[in-house]
């Protein structure tokens, strides 16, 4: 038999080597692991330009798109509304009919001396002025009113507010047509109904009654879209409101004071602005019921405008006329929003910034 000093022998150089792989294989463990977290911290950086680059090219494709879908818009409103605005300002400083070519005869500012010193022109700024004011103050709260009673439950409110509405929807030539007819001083229907009192009037023909007859047109044709407006504001206010205050012993007046017609402050704010923008931009209504007679009593600029432009060729003096309407009325939209509409573009802006 052999020795078992010598197996011992070969078996103690056997755990020699594995003891010294397992030394050698501690030594290696840090190196290795070194080497896979920089992989992972390559690989997790590589992931991450990646999604960055990835989310680059979709921004970027989502800006094309809007940008598609802009473009024809913006082409649309370049064309007609700033080319327009351009060529205006362009004209007003020359004297020009209009016809033989592009204008020449420069005159600089002497048209809108002209204006400045025209006793129509200037009758045109204080109709317009009389209109904003019988608008705002008498047009817009019977509007106010008729929508609140209209918001109450009354039997066959459906049909009062279409009735209320419908002139609206007609355009201004057939309104201008119809009043035309109606207030006709000979065989008009407001002087038949009203012969039987005495009370007939020259209505559109004489110039100390125009201007109330042109505004009663426009309160029926126009209060119907503010009506509408104001309705559906008070449908958007909640009825747990109005509720709570008539608990509390609020009464009818109390309830519209306190708490209807503050949170209506929005809807009546964009009311009064486009009653105003309108007032100021009056041509077709005037145009069809007078034409801006009698003797002018009811010009307002945009049929001087029409006038000089189209009737009598001085282009250049109506596109200085023109200018003048787009900077009063730049002017006062400005304001308006800056000043009076404040609180509400601001909050508009604060729930966009929030639901991003």
């Amino acid at each position: 038999m052999r020795d078992p000093e010598g197996a011992s022998e070969l078996v103690a150089p056997a755990d020699e080597r594995s003891g010294a792989a397992a030394r050698a294989g501690t030594a290696e463990a840090p190196g290795a692991a070194g080497r896979a977290g920089a992989a992972g911290r390559a690989g997790a950086a590589g992931r991450a330009g990646a999604a960055a680059r990835a989310g680059a090219a979709s921004r970027l494709r989502g800006r094309v798109t809007i940008a598609l879908f802009l473009l024809p818009a913006l082409a649309l409103f370049g064309l007609l509304v700033l080319a327009p605005i351009l060529v205006a300002m362009y004209t007003s400083v020359f004297k020009w009919n209009g016809l033989g070519g592009a204008p020449t005869d420069f005159v600089g500012a002497a048209n809108f001396g002209r204006m400045f010193s025209d006793e129509v022109f200037l009758g045109d700024l204080w109709r317009g002025l009389v209109l904003i004011v019988l608008s705002t103050t008498v047009q817009l709260p019977l509007a106010l009113g008729i929508a609140m009673l209209l918001n109450q439950r009354l039997r066959g409110r459906a049909l009062y507010r279409l009735l209320f509405f419908a002139p609206y929807v007609l355009s201004e030539v057939i309104t201008g047509v119809l009043f035309t007819m109606i207030l006709s001083p000979d065989q008009g229907v407001a002087n038949r109904l009203l012969a039987v009192a005495g009370l007939e009037s020259a209505w559109l023909s004489d110039p100390s009654s125009v201007m109330v007859s042109l505004f009663l047109v426009m309160t029926w044709k126009y209060f119907g879209f503010h009506m509408i407006l104001y309705l559906a504001g008070r449908q958007g206010i909640p009825e747990e409101l109005t509720e709570a205050a008539r608990i509390d012993g609020a009464t009818a007046w109390e309830v519209f004071r306190h708490v209807t017609l503050p949170l209506l402050g929005p809807t009546i704010r964009i009311s009064g602005f486009l009653s105003v923008i309108g007032a100021i931009q009056l041509f077709d209504l005037v145009w069809v019921l007078t034409g801006g007679g009698p003797a002018h009593s009811s010009e307002t600029m945009a049929v001087t405008m029409f006038q000089f432009g189209f009737k009598r060729y001085q282009v250049g003096y109506a596109s200085a006329i023109s200018v003048v309407m787009f900077v009063i009325s730049l002017v006062f939209a400005l304001g308006y929003q800056r000043f009076v509409m404040r609180r509400d573009t601001e909050g508009a802006i604060t729930v966009m910034r929030d639901q991003r």
